[in-house]
């Protein structure tokens, strides 16, 4: 399954969203790669196995499952969580890019790619519809923390 969604950042007509920089928005996504707890509800706990300044290996630890990701940054730019396959889960990919079409109008484009196959009329196509659904929401979850982040002084 691929599926991908923008998420717009910044509103100028709108004064009572709180404007972002994209230095802050970045920020907030290296709070998401160092601090997952604050952003993946059921992770009980984690491991940071590698950190460098462009990359990461974690472990997370859901309770019944353990997942191994592989973190790529690129500046400023976008982050990649690969999901190493294992016996609980088939593996994937979420790519997190910053977009700036226009000065101050930021978005974020939010790609994944799993392992999950659908055909029409199948079964499991109603079960991809959810998932992605929950996708969605778990996305718009890490832009209200990075807002409630940003606004407490963290990503500056």
């Amino acid at each position: 399954m691929n599926f991908e969604h923008l998420i717009a950042i910044n509103d100028p007509g709108n004064p009572l969203v709180m404007q972002l920089t994209r230095r802050q928005l970045w920020l907030g996504l290296l709070q998401r790669v160092d601090n997952p707890l604050l952003f993946l509800p059921g992770l009980a706990d984690f491991t940071m196995l590698e950190r460098q300044a462009d990359s990461a290996v974690r472990e997370l630890d859901f309770g019944a499952a353990r997942i191994r990701d592989r973190v790529t940054l690129t500046e400023e730019q976008a982050v990649r969580f690969d999901i190493e396959p294992s016996e609980v889960q088939p593996g994937g990919s979420l790519t997190i890019r910053i977009e700036e079409p226009h000065d101050g109008h930021l978005f974020l484009r939010f790609s994944y790619v799993t392992g999950l196959a659908i055909e029409a009329g199948s079964e499991e196509a109603a079960y991809i519809e959810y998932v992605k659904s929950a996708y969605h929401q778990s996305d718009l979850d890490c832009v209200r923390i990075i807002r409630t982040l940003a606004a407490e002084g963290t990503c500056q």
